[in-house]
């Protein structure tokens, strides 16, 4: 059993799980253990610039952070296979997992800044948003909502013979909701090809989890299912690309539902309004010196695997001028049209004229509202 302090980890230590031997990280290339840093650099940086977005006041609604835990969405998100049609769906905090599964800085920023040709014209904020093709689904709430969505998903797999797998993030607050039970125990019964992932960060908005949950590890909930389950150092990116993609291969091969614990901390607040005052004294400070997820593979890949400081360099400075040609682009964009809001609503037709509902309809609407606009008026 994996051990750590009884505060859930909160001074920084890293969960004890012995490395397996033939572990999957092992068959990886250079090459992919490269692409791995490169996404983890990416998710980080583009936050950073969101940031710089955000107080310029270009950013609209919430940002949402993941600083700290970009091993944890790169690492699991990278164990799926986009070439056999393999989905997840991402939390608020997973940016990392939707540019491994193909998405592009430029329309994150778009979306971040409600432009009128970001994916969803506007009408959306953040990554709240799906592609179908590159195998994502739009988030409807990080409140365990979206595992009884999944478990729809992966059992259409399961119905139509297809080999395919799902993976959903969850958040430890989600785990005491009805929706993550109802969804969790439904893919388990049906042993739907889904990996649920646990992401233990420390807190539910600001509800440490001492507050919100009496069981010593989120792993030990698969009890309660009949599933396997397992937890690793959601801080160490092939780690967590080990125990995900041992999840995948148990239901590729029709094995059902498992659930991962990932072990990280979230190093901002729920959102970038958010101040942390809720977290103890030099917590954050001391996660950032100790178990920074970057710093981590960094001193991996220049020990053990050899490769030279400059390469990284090489792959900072490609992550730096994607990020500035994609934000130069973004901010040339136009904001949206106040039609857009109907594009797409309606299958048929694509758009509408405004109070279309109301074509041929007289009497109580001539009276009291007006002709080409919302909203009401007194005769």
């Amino acid at each position: 059993m994996a051990s750590r302090t009884s505060s859930r980890g909160r001074n920084a230590a890293r969960p004890r799980v012995a490395a397996a031997s033939g572990a999957p990280s092992a068959s990886l290339s250079r090459a992919q253990k490269l692409e791995v840093y490169y996404y983890m650099r990416l998710t980080r940086s583009l936050e950073e610039r969101l940031v710089n977005l955000y107080r310029q006041t270009k950013v609209i609604g919430g940002l949402f952070r993941s600083l700290g835990q970009e091993a944890d969405a790169v690492g699991s998100a990278y164990a799926l296979d986009r070439t056999k049609g393999d989905f997840l769906s991402p939390l608020i905090r997973n940016l990392g997992s939707m540019l491994v599964q193909g998405a592009e800085p430029l329309e994150i920023i778009r979306q971040y800044m409600a432009k009128g040709d970001s994916p969803t014209r506007g009408r959306e904020l953040n990554i709240h948003f799906g592609d179908l093709e590159r195998g994502f689904i739009g988030q409807i709430s990080h409140l365990g909502d979206m595992v009884p969505v999944m478990a729809g998903v992966t059992l259409s797999f399961k119905l139509r013979g297809q080999n395919r797998v799902g993976l959903v993030y969850v958040g430890d607050g989600a785990t005491s909701t009805g929706a993550f039970h109802e969804g969790i125990n439904f893919a388990a019964v049906q042993r739907c090809p889904l990996v649920v992932v646990v992401e233990n960060n420390g807190y539910a908005y600001s509800t440490p989890i001492t507050k919100q949950t009496a069981a010593a590890e989120f792993r030990d909930k698969a009890l309660a299912y009949g599933i396997p389950g397992e937890q690793a150092d959601g801080n160490d990116v092939l780690a967590t690309y080990d125990v995900t993609k041992r999840a995948v291969e148990r239901a590729r091969r029709g094995e059902g539902v498992t659930l991962i614990e990932l072990i990280t901390y979230r190093r901002k607040g729920h959102a970038e309004h958010d101040n942390q005052s809720y977290v103890p004294e030099g917590e954050i400070a001391q996660w950032e010196a100790t178990n920074d997820p970057v710093d981590r593979y960094v001193a991996r890949l220049t020990g053990e695997d050899g490769v030279k400081p400059n390469e990284l360099a090489e792959l900072d400075a490609r992550v730096q001028r994607e990020i500035d040609a994609a934000t130069d682009e973004a901010e040339k964009s136009p904001m949206p049209e106040p039609a857009d809001a109907l594009t797409g609503v309606y299958a048929d037709p694509p758009s509408v004229e405004p109070l279309w509902y109301r074509s041929g309809v007289s009497s109580a609407v001539a009276a009291n509202e007006r002709p080409a606009s919302w909203g009401t008026f007194n005769g």
